[in-house]
């Protein structure tokens, strides 16, 4: 049985986060959570609390289960809410900055 953890709207760009989920993807969930406690980009740490969700989700489905034989089977990036903001630009204008958010799900599944 699988079990599924969401994140949503976190503030940084869907490019950054699936930098990470790519390395994540397929492995165990061990594994898995060593590669993000030790990576230096910013979005590791709420990635990491997401599998951890993801497992404690499985545990509640699973009472009697083995959690050692976890696996991501699937984690995707989406794209969130745009917040559209102005910054001063030369001779009067304004140039529009766009700060990206994004969702991601993370399934789990024994092997």
């Amino acid at each position: 049985m699988e079990a599924v953890a969401k994140l949503n709207n976190y503030p940084t760009s869907p490019r950054k986060m699936r930098l990470l989920a790519d390395l994540v993807r397929g492995l165990d969930v061990e594994k898995a959570l060593a590669i993000l406690e030790h990576n230096a980009k910013h979005p590791a740490v709420p990635l990491r609390k997401l599998v951890v969700s993801a497992i404690s989700n499985w545990k509640q489905a699973n009472e009697g289960g083995d959690e050692t034989k976890l696996v991501v089977k699937t984690i995707f990036v989406d794209g969130g809410r745009t917040l559209k903001r102005m910054r001063p630009a030369p001779q009067g204008r304004g140039y529009r900055v766009r700060k990206r958010s994004n969702h991601v799900t993370v399934t789990v599944d024994s092997k």
